[in-house]
């Protein structure tokens, strides 16, 4: 049901168009346009078809004031012939490049206060956009999709500089030994199929691909009877339908038929081993078996069987590999695919551990599973699936991307029939799956070992879809929620702010949610930086092990309620704060509360579980040793943060990590816990639909007594940090991609007069994505990252903001890199922002609010800030009016206050020694 590097596989439409009776017309409550046709509706999703084959879905969810347009075209690195690796990805990245009618996709987006991506995968590509719901936007937005599926210009200036950002991106995969083991063994599984092709593609073609070609593949197959259109979210159907008859409906399909892909992978008849030799510190074993496409009614009994394997903490792979302590981490995948795919085992070794121990005993532990697979596992494995995608249906946003998976597959309703066969699906289906497909000759593994005779396993092949949906209609569509308007004022207007009995403040913002969603945060702070010194590393242990166990529920019992109740939770923190946040329903609440009362006041802090968190520390300790990205964050928050160490606010070295991580124990942990953690100082929100008396007093309940005699006192960091100015260059051999850090501390908190004017400066600069002045210049113009950005982090406590710029680039460009970013930094103080740029800053980002505060997760973390900081959300609202107001003269004079003459510190961490060969 999901894919680990690109977020699951799924989409191509097929049904034949029925005619649109009396009664559909009339529960569709939508009149079509000439020339479209209404197909069917299964739980609240709509299906229409235009005349040039366009499939159109409608999902009208009022709940939250925003609406998703994605537009995704059945064609991904499975269409691709010889030379072609990596087009469908390196042309998804043209189409934001822009149009006759759209010359600046990013700015455009931008302007909408869009949140916008692209993505590429074996089976298709999409591309989305959620905007603030209107009328205006949705007209933008579809107009958009409308325009670049087909208008694109694909010029050769811009594949020019867009080789160089493929290829970092190309170069930054292939930093992770994981991500490069994986491509590695999918290669040798398959021996025909395009499957075996990594969607980023090949080096060689992404950079000599002509021009032609490319256009070419783009006018094959951007066409609209290749594509799907979903709109989701708040929106009037009439009105949404129609603007997609105005803008596709004109569009016709090329002369030339369409391509159809018909190469079959034969049945493996052999085990096929993979050797992987790089720079790293932390081995690796994968096993990769092949499995039937998404359609096939044994892929629900493969992904249950992966959860069956890899489940925490009663998985087989879990138990019998990482309790033991022979592997740090198990995970896996069983990839939902138009054609048959693969299901994917991974191991992380545990330190001490032999890679020839390991994998055999993992291979045993695959093989020989239905041994061990029970009727409870299997069924805490589809709770577990169940509650995903329950979860997911209630997000219109996500439902909107997660159609284009399941439509890849060829029908958009296997959204649908996976979750009605999970239900389905027995101990014995699961049982035979693994007897079918865990074999050796249909494995492959990372050594090479003879067999004596063949043996093969045949995959079967894809069902008629067309006789798998006949008749089929789904279920009741779920509740829906209200329509809310997210300005500050209204949130303001509808929170509670009240304080619990013990000390702890509350804010309680009830509404109604589609899937009676509730969403809660709770952080509990404790200690003095004094008091609190010494004690890093428990207190970073601390949150994830009270969810491991408490006195009355063990872990397994914890992981079953949260199955059961649908719900999501994490548990999070640091020295002198610990914050449980999560999302469930409005009938678990109650029972959501208990475990969260069991959490918070009887964790037992298990040894057993202590181990393996202690083990997946160290290790991912280990593993950042050599890992650019961490070498380079870990330098510069060292120099932008010069305490000394037994300071809580001391920045380790990676070694000293490893030390601490490695020295901590049990009765630290405990130590900490009982001397220092009570709710007298805490803040906790909810969003949702629940009751507000009922919480409250369960929250009373929850922290009666629960206080420690410690003193609090809030950590701060001086604004008054001198930095050197100078560029360091850290080597990283045998990593292909570099990463580029700078920084500066700056004497502002965000509570200041002239923060509003800063905050929009570097928002113009980098932190708007590919439409900034670092986006512009360093991928857009010159291609020399696939990422650039920068971002401002201001204390609400004392006058201090973090302001860090990144990049990552090939060694060879990094002097190229450098001298971008300063020549545009320099350009930005010295000479300020345009009238036009100002407009767009202002417009873009205040649209992005709107969506930021439709996300009622992030919103409980908005309120407990303000519970923090003594705030409401009129400081916002503040905000936003200081922005609007804003004038050029207030935005120049801010960054030269805080900018001009003042010195950044600049980190590289790449292969620099070996540069050259990284530059042919």
């Amino acid at each position: 049901m999901r894919n680990p590097t690109a977020g699951l596989a799924a989409l191509l439409a097929l049904t034949a168009v029925s005619p649109m009776t009396a009664s559909a017309q009339k529960a569709a409550n939508v009149q079509t346009p000439d020339g479209v046709e209404y197909v069917t509706t299964v739980e609240g999703i709509s299906e229409y078809r235009l005349g040039n084959g366009l499939k159109v879905l409608l999902f009208n969810d009022p709940s939250a004031p925003k609406v998703t347009v994605n537009l995704t075209v059945f064609v991904g690195s499975r269409h691709e012939g010889y030379g072609e690796a990596g087009m469908a990805h390196l042309l998804e990245h043209m189409l934001f490049k822009g149009t006759p009618d759209h010359p600046d996709v990013p700015k455009t987006l931008k302007d909408l206060g869009a949140q916008f991506n692209g993505t590429t995968w074996l089976d298709r590509t999409n591309y989305y956009e959620t905007v603030p719901s209107g009328a205006e936007n949705l007209e933008k937005a579809i107009r958009l999709e409308a325009d670049r599926m087909v208008n694109s210009t694909v010029r050769n200036e811009d594949l020019q500089t867009e080789f160089t950002v493929v290829r970092s991106e190309f170069e930054r995969g292939e930093n992770s030994p994981q991500r490069v083991l994986m491509q590695r063994m999918f290669s040798a599984a398959y021996e025909w199929h395009n499957y075996g092709k990594s969607t980023i593609g090949n080096r060689a073609d992404i950079e000599r691909v002509p021009i032609q070609n490319l256009k070419g593949f783009y006018k094959k197959y951007y066409r609209p009877e290749n594509a799907m259109l979903v709109v989701a979210g708040d929106f009037e159907p009439q009105t949404a339908l129609n603007l997609v008859a105005k803008y596709f409906a004109p569009i016709e399909n090329p002369d030339t038929p369409l391509p159809v892909t018909y190469t079959e992978e034969p049945p493996q008849d052999g085990e096929r081993l993979v050797y992987l030799k790089r720079v790293g510190e932390v081995p690796i074993v994968g096993v990769t078996y092949h499995i039937p496409a998404g359609p096939h009614p044994d892929y629900v009994a493969c992904d249950v069987l992966e959860r069956v394997l890899t489940a925490q903490p009663n998985g087989i792979l879990y138990e019998g590999l990482v309790e033991s302590g022979d592997c740090a981490s198990v995970s896996g995948s069983a990839f939902a695919l138009h054609d048959p795919g693969v299901m994917f085992f991974m191991a992380e070794l545990a330190e001490g551990s032999e890679v020839p121990d390991v994998r055999g005993k993992l291979i045993g532990l695959l093989e020989d599973a239905g041994e061990k697979i029970t009727e409870e596992n299997v069924e805490k494995a589809k709770r577990y699936w169940l509650k995903q995608w329950e979860n997911g249906f209630s997000n219109s946003q996500a439902v909107a991307t997660q159609l284009s998976d399941w439509a890849a597959q060829g029908d958009w309703r296997m959204y649908f029939l996976y979750r009605d066969r999970l239900e389905a699906v027995t101990v014995e289906d699961v049982k035979a799956a693994a007897a079918k497909y865990c074999v050796e000759s249909n494995r492959t593994v990372g050594v090479f070992e003879p067999v004596e005779k063949p043996s093969r396993t045949s995959v079967p092949s894809t069902p008629d879809l067309k006789e798998l949906f006949e008749g089929y209609t789904g279920r009741e569509a779920l509740a829906q929620g209200e329509a809310f308007d997210p300005s500050p004022a209204n949130i303001e207007e509808r929170t509670t702010r009240t304080e619990l009995p013990v000390g702890a403040e509350l804010a309680l913002l009830p509404k109604k949610t589609r899937g009676e969603t509730v969403n809660f945060r709770m952080t509990l702070r404790y200690g003095t930086p004094q008091s609190l010194a010494g004690k890093e590393a428990a207190a970073s242990f601390m949150p994830a092990l009270m969810t491991r166990g408490t006195e009355k529920y063990d872990r397994q019992q914890i992981q079953d309620i949260l199955d059961e109740t649908k719900t999501q939770v994490s548990a999070t923190g640091g020295p002198g704060t610990l914050t449980l946040s999560g999302q469930t329903r409005r009938e678990s609440v109650p029972k959501v509360m208990d475990l969260a009362e069991q959490i918070l006041r009887h964790p037992t802090f298990p040894e057993d579980e202590f181990q393996v968190i202690q083990q997946q520390r160290v290790t991912a300790a280990e593993a950042s040793k050599t890992d650019p990205q961490s070498i380079a964050g870990t330098a510069l928050r060292r120099k932008m943060s010069p305490y000394e160490p037994g300071d809580v606010r001391y920045t380790p070295t990676i070694e000293e990590s490893v030390e601490r991580a490695k020295n901590v124990t049990v009765q630290d942990i405990k130590d900490l816990y009982e001397t220092f953690v009570g709710a007298e100082h805490a803040q906790i929100a909810f969003v949702g639909d629940f009751d507000a008396d009922e919480v409250k007093s369960q929250l009373a309940k929850i922290t009666e007594g629960f206080t420690s005699d410690e003193d609090y006192e809030r950590v701060v960091r001086t604004g008054d940090v001198s930095l050197d100015g100078k560029t360091e260059m850290i080597e990283t051999p045998d990593k292909p991609n570099a990463v580029y850090l700078g920084g500066t501390v700056l004497p502002i908190g965000d509570s200041a007069e002239d923060y509003p004017a800063l905050f929009v400066g570097n928002y113009i600069l980098g932190s708007s994505g590919l439409s900034s002045r670092l986006g512009d210049r360093v991928r857009q113009q010159e291609g020399l990252s696939y990422g650039v950005g920068s971002f401002l982090q201001a204390d609400s406590e004392n006058p201090r903001s973090d302001l860090m710029i990144y990049a990552i680039t090939n060694p060879a460009n990094a002097e190229k890199v450098e001298k971008a970013i300063d020549e545009e930094i320099s350009k930005i103080v010295s000479e300020g922002i345009t009238e036009a740029e100002l407009a767009d800053a202002k417009k873009g980002y205040l649209e992005s609010q709107k969506l930021t505060r439709s996300n009622d997760g992030g919103l409980t973390g908005v309120l407990v800030s303000t519970l923090f900081h003594d705030r409401t959300m009129d400081f916002y609202q503040q905000r936003e009016d200081a922005i609007s107001g804003l004038t050029q003269a207030d935005v120049k004079a801010a960054l030269e206050k805080y900018l001009g003459g003042r010195e950044r510190t600049t980190i590289f961490a790449g292969d620099f020694a070996n540069k050259a060969k990284y530059s042919e």
